[in-house]
């Protein structure tokens, strides 16, 4: 699991990095996608920052290590 803490804006500028480009917000989640590996990817946008399960599941879904 992430031992680390993160706020939205800092995970959506490591999906950007990472090659997820935005495609649409719903309400106060973002939706991502990488074309090049086909995946796509939820992040939450809230003022807070985003639970361990959460993160832990969106890295692994998109197979990034920090």
């Amino acid at each position: 699991m992430s031992k680390y803490n993160m706020t939205p804006s800092k995970l959506i500028k490591v999906l950007r990095e990472h090659g997820f480009v935005f495609i649409r917000q719903s309400g106060s989640h973002a939706l991502f996608k990488n074309d090049q590996e086909n995946k796509k990817v939820v992040v939450p946008i809230h003022n807070k920052d985003i639970p361990r399960g959460t993160l832990h599941a969106i890295l692994k879904d998109t197979n990034i290590t920090l």
